[in-house]
């Protein structure tokens, strides 16, 4: 069997982490189980990563660059700036509709890295980034539109991540997409009176 680089196993073995644990949990995702998914010897996720902690950093980065990249791609670049939030709000709202079970991963991580200090700070790298695209994108639709913002643009991000974050749950434990297109629409209505 050919050697393949650790560079090229690290994103394979990211993969698979996500694939099994978004499918049966974060307590399923051991290094065993991950090295099984992806058909590799358990030292090999040892190798590429050290420990399981910095899999799970790995994890949760890519998790947050891939719905951040989602969300970004989705900008408008030429809408009112009502419309470029809407577009944002609709844009994310559709990664946890098309992928609840990322969402779910994302908010187990969180949970677990609450209480594991070596995870801790991929927590809040996690929020950080989230909140600094959210903060830029409000500024950029701002700048780009000639609205003059209310609150600063960090504090208007801030309260949107958290009713999106708080309508995220509600839909991953009592489904009601009725109720949650109402809310999100309240979500933004509110956000947009806030800027």
């Amino acid at each position: 069997m050919a050697h393949v680089s650790a560079a090229e196993r690290r994103p394979q073995l990211i993969k698979a982490a996500i694939g099994l644990m978004a499918r049966e949990g974060v307590a399923a995702g051991s290094t065993r189980a991950i090295a099984a998914e992806l058909g590799v010897a358990q030292a090999t996720v040892h190798y590429t990563f050290g420990t399981k902690e910095e899999l799970y950093r790995a994890v949760m980065e890519q998790l947050t660059h891939d719905l951040i990249d989602q969300v970004s791609q989705a900008a408008p670049t030429d809408a009112s700036f009502e419309d470029t939030i809407v577009t944002l709000a609709e844009a994310l709202w559709h990664t946890v509709l098309e992928q609840p079970a990322s969402h779910q991963l994302l908010n187990e991580l969180g949970s677990f890295a609450l209480r594991t200090p070596h995870l801790s700070e991929a927590l809040q790298n996690h929020y950080s980034e989230a909140l600094a695209v959210t903060t830029k994108l409000i500024k950029q639709a701002a700048e780009r539109t000639g609205h003059r913002l209310g609150q600063p643009a960090e504090t208007i991000a801030k309260f949107f991540l958290a009713g999106f974050d708080g309508l995220t749950m509600q839909h991953l434990a009592l489904p009601d997409e009725e109720a949650e297109r109402v809310c999100l629409r309240s979500l933004v209505s509110a956000v947009l009176a806030m800027a």
